[in-house]
C-alpha cells in the first residue's frame, strides 16, 4: 500500500496580518483627530507652540550671525610672522595664504592646491570683482633655499587666464625668484610676490592689491563689492 505525499505547509513568517495592520492604522487615525481635536478646543497651545519656535529660531539666527562677526573679527586681526610660514607644510602654506586673502575681503578664497591643479593653488575675487589665480612655492630654507624659476611661471601662464579665469595672476613664494623669471614676469604681466613682499602683507593689515604694481583696474560691481 503507498502512502500519500505528505504536503506541508507554506510558512507565512514574515507576512503582516491585514487585519492588524488595519486596526493600527485605526488606531493612529483616532489619535490624530483627537489631537486636532483638542488643539481646536485649546488654542492657546497652537498659539504657544508658535511663540517658542519662534523664540528659538530667533536665537539660533543671533547665535549664527554672533559667530560669523567674531569670525570676520579674528580675520581681520589675522597676522603672521614670514618665519612661522616657513615652519607650515606646503598645504598648510596654502591655507595660510588663502586666510590672508579672506582676511582683505575676498570671502570667497579657496584653497584649491593638489594633484591637477593647472598650477593654482589659491582662487579668490577681491572686493572689486577681479579674480585672483595664486601659485604658491614653498621653501623650507626661505630665501636660501633654491630660486623659483621660469618653469613654474610658465605653468601658472599658460593656465591662469585661459582655464581658470584670473585677472591677477600671483606667483608667491617664502623665498626668491631668479633673474629670468623676473624678466619673464614682467613681459608676461605676472605678479611676483617674494619672502620680503610676503613678509609685509603677512604681518600687516594692508590688502596684497596695494602692495603690487600695475594691478588690473576693478571690474564692474559684483555682490562682493
Amino acid at each position: 500500500m503507498s502512502r500519500r505525499p505528505v504536503r506541508r505547509r507554506r510558512r507565512t513568517r514574515g507576512r503582516i496580518d491585514p487585519l492588524l495592520l488595519g486596526g493600527v492604522a485605526l488606531v493612529a487615525v483616532s489619535l490624530f483627530l483627537a489631537l486636532v481635536s483638542w488643539l481646536a478646543a485649546h488654542p492657546w497651545v497652537v498659539l504657544l507652540g508658535l511663540l517658542v519656535a519662534a523664540a528659538v529660531g530667533a536665537l539660533w539666527l543671533h547665535r549664527r550671525q554672533e559667530a560669523a562677526r567674531g569670525e570676520r573679527v579674528r580675520a581681520q586681526s589675522l597676522r603672521y610672522a614670514v618665519d612661522h610660514l616657513d615652519g607650515l607644510h606646503h598645504t598648510q602654506f596654502e591655507y595660510a595664504v588663502r586666510d590672508l586673502m579672506r582676511r582683505d575681503g575676498c570671502v570667497d578664497a579657496q584653497q584649491v592646491g593638489g594633484r591637477g591643479d593647472n598650477g593654482a593653488d589659491v582662487k579668490a575675487t577681491d572686493p572689486f570683482g577681479r579674480r585672483w589665480v595664486i601659485q604658491c612655492k614653498h621653501r623650507k630654507a626661505g630665501w636660501a633655499g633654491s630660486a623659483v624659476g621660469t618653469p613654474d611661471l610658465q605653468v601658472l601662464n599658460g593656465t591662469g587666464r585661459q582655464i581658470h579665469g584670473g585677472d591677477v595672476l600671483v606667483i608667491l613664494t617664502n623665498g626668491r625668484f631668479s633673474r629670468p623669471a623676473l624678466v619673464f614676469a614682467t613681459s608676461q604681466r605676472l605678479h611676483l610676490v617674494d619672502r620680503h613682499l610676503l613678509a609685509q602683507w603677512a604681518a600687516g593689515s594692508v590688502p596684497l592689491w596695494e602692495l603690487l604694481r600695475a594691478v588690473p583696474p576693478p571690474r564692474r560691481p559684483t555682490a562682493l563689492s
